[in-house]
């Protein structure tokens, strides 16, 4: 009996054997599976990171766009590169107060001015003096902050300057951009309302709402200043209507 049961106990931890060998090999094959899926779920997440907005101009047949800007270095103890940002054509935004964004390349040591006008209007319904800049690079200037609101439909003018010369304005280093507020459709408020809020300016720029694509952008920045992917959605929109030098300062803040 003893060799009977040795035998049987024997064959018994064969078979044991053989039945755990495809188990710890389908095991394996699903732990390699689960971590392929998780690094495509990583992959995701980067690409979705990496991904840039793309804008889409809108097709208004608006005239307009951007004007002065350059380098320029007359008056100043070292030249200056100043730009607003915007496109080479009306930007639209659904803002009744919107962000306005610039771009200059150092601080200067003379005053800025801000003005924004009805486009056919004399009279600006700003002309301001800003706040000496805490370092060069992107800016901003929220109209909220100057108490005034743009209607719908009406285009509007706005120019950064910096004064080199307060009794000779002809060689302020001036840069000027248009904008016009339009209403969102019902589908565009869908559209925005139900897309995550990451995902918005870039919603916003294929829709061709150019001010609000950059102030969407530019607000996450402002909560992550170092978070490159945010630095490298804002640089493609600047890029893509040809804003080259704020979009390269852009990049390499975020270093």
């Amino acid at each position: 009996m003893t060799g009977s049961k040795g035998w049987i106990l024997m064959v018994l931890l064969v078979a044991a054997a053989l039945m755990l060998s495809p188990y710890a090999t389908a095991c394996a094959q699903g732990t390699g599976t689960a971590k392929e899926k998780t690094t495509g779920a990583d992959s995701k997440k980067v690409s979705t990171a990496d991904a840039t907005p793309v804008y889409k101009p809108p097709l208004r047949g608006s005239p307009g766009g951007r004007v002065g800007g350059g380098t320029r270095g007359a008056s100043l103890e070292a030249p200056v590169s100043l730009s607003v940002l915007v496109p080479d054509h009306v930007g639209l935004t659904l803002q009744s107060q919107p962000s306005l964004y610039w771009f200059i390349s150092r601080k200067p040591a003379q005053p800025i001015e801000f003005t924004i006008t009805e486009k056919d209007a004399i009279k600006p319904l700003v002309e301001a003096r800003l706040s000496p800049l805490e370092k060069p690079g992107i800016q901003c200037i929220r109209l909220a902050d100057h108490g005034i609101q743009l209607r719908p439909n009406v285009l509007y003018k706005w120019f950064v300057a910096v004064i080199t010369d307060t009794d000779r304005r002809s060689r302020d280093i001036l840069s000027g951009g248009m904008i016009e507020v339009v209403a969102a459709s019902p589908e565009l408020s869908t559209k925005i309302n139900q897309a995550p809020k990451a995902q918005q300016p870039f919603v916003l720029a294929e829709e061709g709402f150019w001010y609000d694509a950059l102030a969407g952008v530019s607000d996450r920045i402002a909560g992550a200043p170092k978070d490159l992917s945010l630095r490298k959605q804002r640089a493609a929109l600047l890029e893509q209507v040809g804003l080259n030098e704020a979009a390269e300062f852009d990049r390499k803040e975020a270093h």
